[in-house]
């Protein structure tokens, strides 16, 4: 029988992120007629309701668009600086050692992932406000609508959230959520039980207090959290409970627009946002691979897995020694990405030599992503978090701070150091991949130090074997960000015992779909497909 005709219409926009409500707020701005910023700027103010350990307007985040007026790609870096009052030092006697998964430090008191003084000064708010207001369609204020509604009417706790919450990481020598939310009485209420555990899926969460926040940031704007009176009651709390963060720190965030980092593979153009955010690993990774054929070696196939773990350990160290924020350090980008050293690093490999890569601090696992294109062909991308949350809810306000100070290296002297005003290096990369002066996929994920290794392999399985995105993104992936050589629960046995035989020391993680979860858009012949990664709750909208 021939196959049934296609009777849903073809979207003309579209957007994609990891959790279904926020994922109707912005098809709805869509549907109303807003564009690919005004979606995704919804998008996010719903996530950070309904997914408040990973993200949410004390935040952080970076944004990489498209605009098809002039045909040029744009970053908005909201990437969090420390507060004026933070300094080398401040922490150097309390470093104990670094987390064992390598996912930050571990300090007496656990002073830099938990409380007051673990918070970065929020840019969030601003990066999406200035965006909004180059890029966006809708006015501001209509753009609150869903986030609110899910703050004010409640929303149910999903498997992912519950697991954020509940998850054991004392191993790591981390502090477990649940201790966090029980630091303040307004996280208390929020989401834990009755008996003082976390809220598990299918319990409600009902946030008023974050309704009437959000509906005073819609009808007064960004600076009501900068300069207005949320400021004042963040400030006056971190005053009142030892923290760095003053009404000076709030009402000195600028987001910034900068030119993206652009990088050639097999003939297309990859726009990622440059240091002090991730896009330098991804494109040193791929430079690396774009010396050796790897359809040739079979997709997965122990040949082709050494080689990405090999492209990715030599990027992580190259990360490690080079970049942080580029106002402190020159970061070496024409060094790191040129034809010389990725030419040389490759020819290592092909001699069999093996990179030495000791687990070093890097950002936990909690963020959050949002593809989203419209019918005139403006592209968006942002990945925002809170870095760690912080288990601070500002009195009344509704909203968890960040706990990005973790993320700062307390011995004095390195690339990701301790220093007032100073942005510390994130994986987060949101990207687009273009041919010629077209683009055609755009992708971002969520996972820490994951995220650069899982976008790498996404788009190796799109551009290098021509698979479509969401079965790119299905395909089982690998991560070398230590000496171990971790693989996902569907890489083959023959596969495993391959590797080991050449002396890696291999890990099978128990879980089916592994290291970060990458969503995007692929957009060849002004065909609009979707891809969700299984280990979140989301799906890709289409917009007729």
């Amino acid at each position: 029988m021939p196959r049934p005709a296609r009777r849903i219409p073809t979207p003309r926009a579209m957007i994609v992120a990891p959790q279904p409500e926020a994922v109707e707020a912005g098809a709805a701005v869509l549907a109303a007629g807003g564009n690919a910023m005004d979606a995704m700027v919804a998008c996010a103010l719903t996530q950070g309701v309904v997914d408040p350990m990973m993200c949410g307007i004390g935040g952080l985040g970076v944004i990489t668009l498209h605009d098809p007026r002039n045909g040029t790609q744009v970053v908005f870096d909201g990437l969090s600086p420390c507060p004026a009052g933070a300094h080398a030092e401040m922490w150097s006697n309390l470093f104990e050692r670094e987390c064992s998964d390598g996912y930050g430090f571990v300090l007496r008191g656990a002073v830099n992932e938990m409380g007051r003084s673990a918070v970065t000064v929020p840019s969030i708010l601003r990066t999406l406000a200035d965006a909004h207001a180059a890029h966006g369609r809708m006015p501001w204020s209509g753009l609150f609508d869903g986030a609110i509604a899910c703050a004010r009417d409640g929303w149910m706790v999903r498997p992912h959230v519950h697991t954020m919450m509940a998850m054991d990481e004392t191993a790591y020598g981390r502090v477990n959520t649940a201790e966090k939310l029980k630091l303040t009485e307004d996280g208390a209420r929020l989401y834990l039980r009755a008996d003082g555990t976390p809220k598990r899926p299918g319990d409600r969460v009902v946030n008023p207090e974050l309704a009437a926040t959000l509906g005073i940031i819609a009808r007064e704007g960004a600076d009501a959290f900068y300069t207005g009176d949320i400021a004042r009651r963040i400030a006056a709390d971190m005053a009142a409970h030892g923290g760095l963060i003053t009404e000076a720190d709030l009402a000195a965030v600028r987001s910034r627009r900068v030119a993206p980092l652009r990088v050639d593979y097999h003939g297309r153009t990859l726009v990622l946002p440059p240091p002090p955010a991730g896009g330098v690993f991804v494109a040193e990774v791929l430079r690396i691979l774009e010396h050796f054929d790897l359809p040739a070696m079979g997709h997965n196939s122990a040949a082709m897995v050494a080689v990405l773990a090999e492209a990715m350990k030599i990027a992580g160290i190259d990360k490690d020694t080079h970049v942080g924020d580029p106002d402190f350090a020159p970061v070496p980008l024409d060094l790191l990405l040129g034809n010389t050293h990725t030419a040389a690093a490759a020819a290592r490999i092909r001699a069999g030599e093996r990179a030495d890569l000791t687990r070093v601090g890097a950002e936990p696992k909690g963020t959050t992503t949002i593809s989203c294109v419209d019918a005139d062909g403006l592209v968006v991308s942002i990945t925002h978090t809170l870095g760690v949350p912080s288990g601070v809810v500002v009195p009344g306000l509704g909203f968890m701070l960040n706990g990005a100070m973790n993320w700062y290296d307390p011995r004095p002297g390195r690339p990701t150091s301790i220093a007032p005003g100073k942005r510390r290096y994130s994986s987060m990369s949101p990207l687009i991949v273009m041919e010629g002066a077209t683009p055609v996929a755009t992708l971002g994920a969520p996972g820490g130090a994951w995220i650069g290794v899982a976008l790498a392999q996404v788009l190796v399985n799109l551009l290098d074997f021509g698979m479509g995105l969401q079965e790119a993104v299905l395909a089982p992936r690998v991560s070398a960000t230590s000496a171990t050589l971790d693989i996902s629960l569907r890489i083959p046995r023959a596969t495993e015992a391959a590797l080991a035989a050449q002396g890696y020391a291999v890990k099978r993680v128990p879980t089916t779909y592994a290291f970060a979860g990458v969503h995007g858009i692929a957009m060849w012949d002004g065909m609009l497909e979707g891809a969700a990664d299984p280990q979140r709750d989301g799906y890709p909208a289409g917009v007729a």
